[in-house]
């Protein structure tokens, strides 16, 4: 029997990593080989204590998970840490290494995308039928993922509908993919804009990246559920994809699991600076749901469409965006037109106390410096040559490994 958890009793984050080589940061679809070495025989899965690691849908990414719950985010970045030097400890005598942030930025995908061969590859060959994965949107990704649990309906209201408001200020804090294909894209998050659109095919698995108003789960299988497990039949005739796995919004409900998972963290050049914008995001959705800020009628009442406008110019240009939509500020205790860097400050200033030290250091960096997608632009100087990208995400890898900020 599945264990029910109340609001902010326990959390799940996922960390997705890149595999590359290390004379030149070429991808390196060497997942099998490294669980392989880490295992003695090859397995999806493995449990490392507090942490589990696990294959995706292409050969060069491997997720590093919470086994299971988690009461507490305070030593999190440790443990993550751990299993990242333990990785690339194995992964030298590979000639490879991992590799941060939530897109390559010299990778071509029609080259360089290798689907995971081995077990579930059914449903991943199925994915790649329809959709073709050898494209960024699908095989340049890695993201954060933050899981959160809800007891009953009602639970499950309060916190889908804070979600839902604050998944429009989420790239401001977290961007880290401006550049693809060797140069600037225009985009500070440049994997939300392939994340949009990457589902066209079939519009009601993505929707509007902000979820519907719904606040029950009879609802939500009615406005979400059903409407996908429609629109896939046609192209499902082995009926193997689940509708929980198909569902693609920013933020999605998983009943099996009793949990919302957000989707829209990109990932960060070490697990610092993720478990600590994890942190922020956590406490500010606290805060939401306590109606600390906003009552929860004014929550709900926001329509996808009016969030989406907001995201879309996020995804753009994160923290420099910004927001004049008044009444939209006024959920967050704001009055007056503000960019997304000030908005965050202010909900940093408001749940700091709760925020563990050195997730402090950390956000007030990104506070401060911009987002990792800023710092990367700056250290790059408008110098695309292969050569100092090269250099600029070689010293994001050192990082990753020693577990600190990159301040170009």
């Amino acid at each position: 029997m599945k264990i029910k958890y109340h609001l902010f009793e326990v959390f799940g984050i996922e960390l997705e990593y890149m595999l590359v080589n290390t004379s030149d940061l070429k991808v390196a679809p060497i997942v099998d080989a490294l669980l392989t070495k880490k295992n003695g025989t090859l397995t999806s899965d493995i449990e490392n204590g507090d942490i589990a690691w696990s294959n995706e849908l292409v050969g060069h990414v491997i997720e590093l998970k919470t086994n299971g719950p988690t009461a507490s985010l305070e030593n999190l970045s440790n443990s993550f840490h751990k299993n990242i030097i333990e990785i690339n400890t194995l992964l030298k005598s590979l000639h490879a290494q991992l590799l941060p942030t939530a897109a390559h930025p010299l990778m071509n995908p029609l080259k360089d995308t290798q689907l995971w061969k081995h077990d579930n590859n059914d449903i991943y060959e199925l994915y790649n039928r329809i959709f073709n994965c050898k494209g960024h949107g699908w095989s340049n990704v890695q993201s954060t993922h933050i899981n959160l649990p809800f007891f009953d309906d009602k639970e499950f209201e309060k916190l889908h509908a804070a979600i839902r408001i604050l998944l429009p200020l989420i790239p401001g804090l977290c961007a880290s993919s401006p550049i693809l294909d060797g140069r600037a894209t225009g985009f500070k998050d440049t994997r939300l804009e392939y994340y949009k659109n990457n589902q066209k095919k079939i519009p009601e698995l993505t929707g509007s990246v902000i979820p519907e108003r719904v606040f029950s789960k009879v609802d939500y299988y009615a406005s979400i559920f059903e409407p996908i497990k429609k629109a896939i039949q046609p192209f499902d005739s082995h009926h193997i994809l689940d509708h929980h796995f198909l569902n693609s919004r920013g933020a999605i409900a998983r009943f099996d699991r009793n949990a919302i998972e957000i989707r829209l963290v990109d990932i960060q050049e070490c697990p610092k600076a993720d478990i600590a914008i994890c942190s922020l995001i956590i406490e500010v959705l606290r805060l939401l749901v306590d109606k600390k800020l906003a009552t929860l009628q004014s929550q709900r009442k926001w329509l996808k469409q009016d969030l989406f406008e907001i995201l879309n110019a996020v995804i753009k240009d994160a923290e420099t965006f910004k927001v004049s939509n008044v009444e939209y500020l006024e959920l967050f205790g704001i009055q007056e037109t503000m960019s997304i860097q000030n908005i965050w400050k202010h909900l940093y200033e408001l749940t700091k106390p709760s925020i563990n030290k050195s997730y402090q250091e950390a956000l007030e960096i990104i506070l401060i410096e911009g987002t990792l997608a800023t710092r990367i632009l700056r250290a790059v100087d408008s110098d695309y040559s292969e050569k100092n990208i090269q250099k600029v995400y070689s010293e994001l890898a050192i990082c990753l490994q020693e577990n600190r900020l990159f301040v170009p």
